[in-house]
């Protein structure tokens, strides 16, 4: 469970959620109507990720929030133009999601002078002036790493198990935290080794990919105990390379990986993955009500809004979380 820090926050974002209501700040759709958002997108690189674009237009929508969406095709160098182009419409306030942590302050710099604020969706970035942004959204991706490795470490007991890792993006503030929080996890189980880390850049097709090194240098997959990824498309990816090198993934090969995105219990209804750390595509709800009551009655939110995690295995009707899932625009 997250620490007391966790739970502070938590509790301070219910108090202004209370606080929003007493003053009648929670009518999103009358008092934030009229307000125009950018959205700095990542991109498309995997399921998930296409599910918060679809969420946070049906979210601004519900406010009565003119959206306007750039698509960055997982470059940063799109990103920051995208930002300088929000910031020379005049827009009210800007929503990035960064493709990495650092390289940032410039361009953050430029919204501030434009008091143009701006909210961080999903992941954190490294920057000494915290007064460049006005909050982040995003889960605890560490604590979600964490639940991840315990998770293994629980299943596997004192059995020695050789894992292979498939990281994020490098430099992206979510693949750094997950894999220390993995290893964090893991910690208390020597007998788990992790004996192969690469990237496979968040996406199905280079999950796949590395996934087949990894089987080729591990004697056709035979010496592995256990696949992590960073997220649940790299590790659809690799269930394909498991079945096509003649392994049962899930089975011959354990499965553990974050996101919750549809196809993941899909893939628990076929036997094919074993566990999954649910990440919310809704970041954008709780960032608007944040910037409309900044900007209406200038409350300044926490510097920090944390969404809640799940594991999921195949005890938790995956059926019925699919159908759950499935309209969300994965």
């Amino acid at each position: 469970m997250p620490g007391a820090r966790t739970h502070g926050l938590r509790r301070t974002h219910r108090l202004l959620l209370a606080a929003t209501l007493l003053t009648g700040l929670a009518a999103p759709a009358a008092s934030a109507a009229g307000l125009t958002v950018g959205f700095s997108q990542i991109g498309s690189e995997s399921g998930w990720r296409a599910a918060e674009t679809s969420v946070t237009k049906s979210e601004a929508q519900k406010r009565g929030v003119t959206l306007k969406i750039a698509d960055a095709q997982q470059k940063q160098e799109n990103q920051i133009k995208a930002i300088r182009s929000f910031v020379a419409q005049g827009v009210d306030a800007i929503f990035l999601a960064p493709v990495v942590a650092t390289g940032w302050d410039a361009v953050l710099k430029e919204a501030r002078e434009a008091k143009i604020p701006v909210v961080l969706l999903d992941r954190d970035i490294d920057s000494s002036a915290k007064d460049l942004f006005l909050t982040a959204v995003t889960s605890d991706s560490v604590h979600e790493g964490k639940v991840a490795g315990e998770w293994l470490a629980k299943t596997v007991g004192s059995k020695p198990c050789n894992v292979v890792e498939l990281q994020g993006t490098v430099g992206a503030s979510v693949a750094t935290n997950r894999k220390k929080g993995f290893e964090q996890g893991i910690a208390a189980t020597p007998t788990i080794k992790v004996v192969r880390s690469q990237t496979g850049d968040f996406t199905r097709s280079k999950g796949k990919e590395v996934m087949e090194s990894f089987i080729k240098a591990e004697g056709g997959g035979q010496s592995i105990c256990a696949v992590y990824a960073h997220n649940d498309d790299m590790m659809v990816g690799a269930i394909q390379a498991m079945k096509e090198a003649g392994l049962k993934p899930g089975k011959d090969i354990l499965t553990v990986s974050i996101d919750g995105v549809p196809d993941i219990f899909k893939a628990m209804m076929a036997g094919e993955a074993n566990a999954s750390v649910e990440l919310t595509p809704n970041m954008a709800g709780p960032a608007l009500d944040a910037v409309m009551a900044y900007k209406t009655k200038g409350t300044v939110p926490p510097k920090w809004i944390q969404t809640e995690s799940k594991l999921f295995t195949p005890a938790d009707d995956p059926q019925a979380v699919y159908e759950s899932k499935k309209g969300l625009g994965y």
